[in-house]
């Protein structure tokens, strides 16, 4: 019997998929649970347009990620820590610190989670921090560190 997955089932499938399975498995255990359909015609057009639209919503997800990298290229942040004699910084500047500062300044909204930093920033004057956009797109932000005041 052909079905159509509408859930990943271990062992036979990911959803979407079309299998070919015994038909006491199917109507005892897949479509009872919901975890298949039958392959009619109108279940494989809906599988296609869904398939088309999620093809085009990834699409849109990697022009957006582009497009904010491109945005960011070229702009900078200033994050103020508390420095001692000789620039002896405080503490590290956070991711936390860094995506806050980007909304104040630039008015962007950036994932913390997302920022990659190789060593913390413990150091005044400028740094590059990258930032996964897309699993294929890294951004890249310059941040100023400067002291703080007081």
């Amino acid at each position: 019997m052909k079905l159509v997955l509408l859930e990943d089932v271990k062992s036979l499938g990911k959803k979407g998929d079309i299998v070919e399975v015994a038909q006491g498995y199917a109507r005892n255990k897949l479509l009872p649970q919901k975890l298949a359909a039958e392959a009619t015609g109108k279940v494989l057009n809906d599988l296609k347009l869904q398939n088309q639209h999620e093809v085009k919503v990834a699409k849109e997800n990697l022009e957006n990620a582009k497009a904010l990298a491109k945005e960011l290229e070229g702009k900078s942040i200033t994050v103020k820590i508390k420095s001692g004699k000789e620039g002896q910084v405080f503490g590290s500047v956070s991711t936390k610190e860094i995506a806050e500062e980007t909304e104040k300044q630039l008015k962007i909204t950036l994932d913390k989670k997302k920022m990659i930093l190789d060593e913390p920033i413990k150091s005044l004057g400028t740094h590059d921090v990258k930032i996964k956009l897309h699993p294929e797109v890294v951004g890249v932000l310059k941040v100023k560190v400067v002291e703080k005041n007081g």
